[in-house]
């Protein structure tokens, strides 16, 4: 019978200590969930805005977001001509350009979204920064680096034979498709003279 006994307990046990081991690892998940902080977080739309726009300023530009949830938040803008050409509202986060910009003359600018608490001036999130882009129009003619070119070739020269290589610029931004690229023709001597692309 004693034998018995020993056996019944001997079985019993590791049940109790599975039973506790489960509780606390469920206490121990649960206060984990408890004192999780919630992550705050900058959601970006893309920022960017066409050059040289013709309709009414301002122009919107694009909105920053924040995750977090407060009634008296309020977004402010700093950096590159921040509050001058670029100005945010406050509780939307929109991003509004007060004057036509140029690519030529700046293609990007680069700035520092903020939220903060309106009643204490305190922020509520770490800033961050961000970049507005403006998007090229083709928009400008291709020069000549030089005024004069100036070239010779040998009398009696076979057909085909180098006179001289002529080179344009084109102040549109080479990466959208079309906007640098740079053609050249022969406008009078064309009965003597071809020219490539490559000038």
């Amino acid at each position: 019978m004693s034998h018995l006994i020993l056996l019944f307990s001997l079985f019993l046990a590791p049940a109790f200590a599975d039973g506790r081991s489960q509780k606390s690892t469920q206490n121990l998940c649960s206060n984990d969930v408890s004192h999780k902080r919630q992550k705050r977080d900058w959601i970006w739309n893309q920022l960017h805005i066409q050059e040289e726009l013709d309709t009414p300023l301002p122009h919107h530009v694009g909105k920053i977001t924040s995750s977090v949830r407060n009634k008296n938040a309020k977004y402010i803008i700093e950096g590159e001509f921040a509050n001058t050409i670029f100005k945010v509202e406050e509780t939307s986060g929109d991003v509004y350009a007060f004057e036509r910009l140029d690519r030529e003359k700046k293609a990007e600018y680069e700035l520092t979204a903020l939220i903060i608490d309106r009643t204490n001036n305190r922020s509520l999130e770490r800033p961050s920064r961000f970049i507005i882009k403006v998007y090229d129009i083709n928009d400008n003619a291709p020069v000549f680096v030089h005024k004069v070119f100036n070239g010779s070739v040998p009398e009696m020269s076979p057909v085909g034979t180098s006179v001289t290589k002529v080179t344009a610029v084109d102040a549109d931004d080479p990466t959208v498709s079309g906007h640098a690229t740079v053609t050249y023709e022969v406008t009078r001597g064309g009965e003597y003279f071809t020219i490539d692309d490559s000038g």
